[in-house]
């Protein structure tokens, strides 16, 4: 049997490093001590796993497609080389098993029984998780910066990047008048469109309007999801009155345009979620009617093909779905006794990575130190001095980027485990008492595809959440090899 190979490093500077050389050895030594021939390395470098968009992994599937007769395995470092989204690992492997290829990791115990596959969903959803906490850890870093005014992104239409030490915008010398000629317009009441055609190539109606929303030419720094409102570090481009002005005019207009039917219905949460089974998985729609007496009925119905439920059966038959999933508390235990033991791994792994790459940035600077004694001491010429000063600060860079990397922030498992454990136990009756908006967050994490109502009066789903999966397979695995009066102790008859 013949495999491939996959090797990644999500930065440019990594790939200098010997993070590539070390996946792709210890990758080979797996294969040769399993007996597969390896037919093909694919090497991704500097591109992210939160996605499945990567190129080498395009190609990867492009090869076992090709040459599915031959290839059986795939072979990768670990997991989080190759997907750090729950989501994304589970897509490709249903890829690669449509196509009679196996995953194997060259670092963790997988295997095709119920716990080999949990266990791999646990390495799947901590490689997430790792990568979720360095996420938050930068919007930690940027929402610092944002309370004190600076702006952290890309600047918007109108402005340039400022330089180091100053205001983190400067107005742009070519494009800022054009951006105060239109809210000066706007003011006025002049149309959209001819505010578009006043400033050229390159925008659509859509920029304009966002332009025209933009607090950041009122010179305010504005991020509602994280509380912050300031005052920004840079030049305004529009003043206070104009800006507020315009805004009133964009709302009346919005007003004007506004339709009736909303997009979720409060009545009907499982509307567009449940599909019809009958005419190509048509997403069903949600109304009232009233009957004769004058009393309203909620029902579910198909736009094409007609099939019509009432909303007590189906949100019935939703309910009764949650609660024939839900876990017990016996097969829970297991699962956070495995992910405490996973976590403190992986805790364990990042401490030695964070003191190897804490070595390697304190060699780099003493090096750099190195340097400039041999230059006092006449041993290298100037030139050669600048030469070796000139590469060392890059290295060093990349060396705490590393290391920056390798951090591990605490995480109370314990806490999200138990979080976990309500909701899961608890999945029908949370659903039942949530709030609308709640309700439609809460079925799209137990059932991220949606769900499908056939003729029959039954619901069927192509995929649950994967807690939910994995707990499943565990219960039934454990099924089999239990004794008939189950775990409990049985009461003396």
């Amino acid at each position: 049997m013949q495999a491939v190979i996959y090797c990644r490093v999500s930065t440019k500077e990594q790939v200098d490093n010997l993070s590539l050389p070390t996946q792709r050895r210890e990758c080979e030594s797996y294969c040769r001590r399993e007996g597969w021939e390896v037919a093909r390395v694919f090497v991704e470098q500097g591109e992210s796993a939160k996605t499945a968009d990567r190129t080498e992994l395009k190609r990867l599937l492009a090869f076992c497609r090709e040459h599915r007769k031959r290839v059986g395995v795939v072979v990768v470092y670990n997991l989080s080389r190759f997907s750090r989204n729950t989501a994304d690992h589970h897509a490709l492997c249903a890829v690669l098993g449509g196509l009679g290829v196996v995953l194997k990791s060259a670092t963790e115990p997988l295997d095709d029984s119920p716990t080999g596959r949990f266990m791999e969903t646990i390495f799947s959803a901590v490689a997430q998780l790792d990568n979720d906490v360095k996420a938050e850890r930068t919007r930690a870093g940027m929402r610092a910066a944002l309370d004190l005014g600076r702006w952290t992104w890309r600047p918007p239409f109108g402005y340039a990047r400022g330089e180091r030490g100053g205001p983190s915008m400067r107005p742009h010398p070519e494009h800022a008048p054009g951006v105060q000629r239109a809210f000066a317009e706007c003011a006025r009441g002049a149309a959209r469109p001819d505010i578009l055609r006043r400033l050229g190539p390159g925008h659509t109606l859509q920029s304009v309007d966002r332009m025209l929303r933009n607090p950041l030419y009122a010179g305010r720094v504005e991020m509602p999801r994280w509380g912050i409102s300031r005052r920004g570090d840079f030049e305004p481009l529009v003043d206070e009155v104009t800006f507020d002005l315009v805004q009133s005019r964009l709302d009346d207009v919005k007003r004007s345009q506004r339709v009736a039917n909303a997009k979720d219905h409060p009545d009907f949460p499982l509307r567009r979620f449940v599909r019809c089974g009958r005419c190509d998985e048509q997403g069903l729609t949600g109304a009232w009617s009233r009957g004769r007496s004058g009393r309203r009925f909620g029902y579910y119905q198909c736009r094409r093909c007609g099939l019509r439920v009432s909303k007590p059966d189906l949100e019935a038959a939703f309910v009764d779905l949650l609660t024939r999933l839900q876990p017990k508390p016996t097969y829970l235990r297991l699962f956070k006794a495995i992910v405490v033991d996973v976590w403190q791994r992986r805790e364990h792994s990042a401490r030695e990575d964070r003191t190897r790459h804490e070595r390697q940035v304190a060699a780099l600077r003493a090096k750099m130190d190195r340097v400039s004694d041999l230059l006092a001491d006449g041993v290298l010429d100037a030139e050669e001095y600048q030469r070796q000063r000139a590469r060392l600060p890059d290295r060093v860079a990349a060396a705490e980027a590393d290391l920056e990397t390798a951090r591990i922030e605490h995480l109370d498992v314990d806490a999200v485990l138990a979080f976990a454990e309500h909701v899961l136990t608890n999945a029908a009756r949370l659903w039942e008492h949530a709030s609308p908006e709640h309700k439609l967050r809460l079925q799209r994490a137990y059932f991220p595809d949606g769900l499908t109502w056939e003729a029959s009066g039954k619901i069927r789903t192509a995929a649950t959440s994967c807690a939910f999966y994995q707990l499943r397979a565990l219960a039934a695995s454990k099924a089999r090899l239990a004794s008939p009066t189950g775990v409990e102790p049985v009461s003396p008859p």
